[in-house]
């Protein structure tokens, strides 16, 4: 679903889906096919936004603790796209992604920076640069 998993649902619901429920910007999306992260993509190389997409995995134990903080920070950079690509969900398009999480920050409609690994200060810091 385009507009993001759990958008509209149950905030009391479990894991991701009550974590999207939280975006107050509506600047936050989660890909759920290989053709949705690539319409994704497609807009944010037109758009020209800033972007930052989150490349993770549901059985990655790591990604599972970064991504309150992904959609915290949704919140902090309303001027960002914030997309969560779920390697499993887009298989084609996630190909070239070898570690969970790894984020990449676009702007002006080109990757400029990826990051590897989590840590809720290093995400922060990627992230208010890039803003």
């Amino acid at each position: 679903m385009e507009g993001g998993a759990g958008l509209s649902g149950d905030e009391d619901s479990a894991g991701k889906e009550s974590d999207f429920t939280l975006n107050r910007h509506r600047n936050l999306k989660t890909a759920s096919s290989d053709q949705n992260l690539m319409n994704i993509l497609r807009e944010i190389k037109s758009s020209k936004t800033p972007a930052v997409i989150n490349y993770g995995a549901s059985w990655c134990r790591v990604c599972s603790q970064i991504l309150p903080t992904f959609c915290q920070l949704s919140n902090s950079f309303p001027k960002l796209s914030f997309i969560y690509a779920d390697i499993d969900e887009c298989p084609k398009t996630t190909q070239q992604i070898r570690y969970t999480p790894t984020f990449h920050f676009y702007r002006d409609g080109e990757k400029v920076d990826e990051m590897f690994g989590a840590g809720e200060e290093r995400l922060h810091d990627r992230v208010w640069l890039h803003s």
